[in-house]
């Protein structure tokens, strides 16, 4: 089906759509990579990262009621391409700290992934006058930035060297 954007704000909220489809996808795949984890500080990690990922899922929900809009979701494909990469690890065999930091990274691209979509719903709700959500998706942008230090600081103090 054919996407009509007649404004900044259709395109505001297909992305909080496409969004909700990446929490989503990124929650289904986190418990599979838990479980592949070895090392205990990134099972620890990941799984404080399911957490926020409900909560920043929950706070999309809370946007769509504050924009009064119906609570649905547009299939992410750029998180389904960064989640079908990553899932070749969970099925590998070898040094459990080369796969854990090959689990650090793809949950790193994830990451990175969010920041920039958050980012840009940010500044789409400054730019629409609705400061109250553009907060919302700060909270969530800076939740994702502190998951993405604390992911390269258990690959730098913890994973790295005994991979290499």
């Amino acid at each position: 089906m054919a996407q009509t954007l007649n404004s900044l704000n259709d395109l505001f909220i297909w992305e909080l759509k496409d969004m909700l489809s990446a929490e989503h996808q990124f929650a289904a795949v986190l418990p599979k990579m838990i479980d592949k984890a070895s090392t205990p500080e990134l099972k620890e990690d990941l799984s404080n990262s399911l957490k926020e990922t409900e909560t920043q899922t929950d706070r999309l929900v809370q946007i769509f009621n504050l924009l009064d809009v119906p609570v649905a979701e547009e299939w992410c494909d750029g998180m389904a391409g960064i989640l079908k990469e990553g899932e070749q690890l969970l099925f590998v065999d070898g040094n459990c700290a080369a796969v854990d930091a090959g689990l650090i990274g793809a949950a790193q691209k994830v990451e990175h992934y969010e920041i920039s979509a958050y980012g840009t719903l940010r500044s789409f709700a400054h730019s629409l006058g609705r400061d109250d959500v553009a907060n919302l998706l700060q909270l969530s942008l800076q939740e994702i930035a502190s998951t993405d230090d604390v992911l390269t600081c258990v690959a730098e103090t913890c994973v790295n060297d005994r991979a290499a």
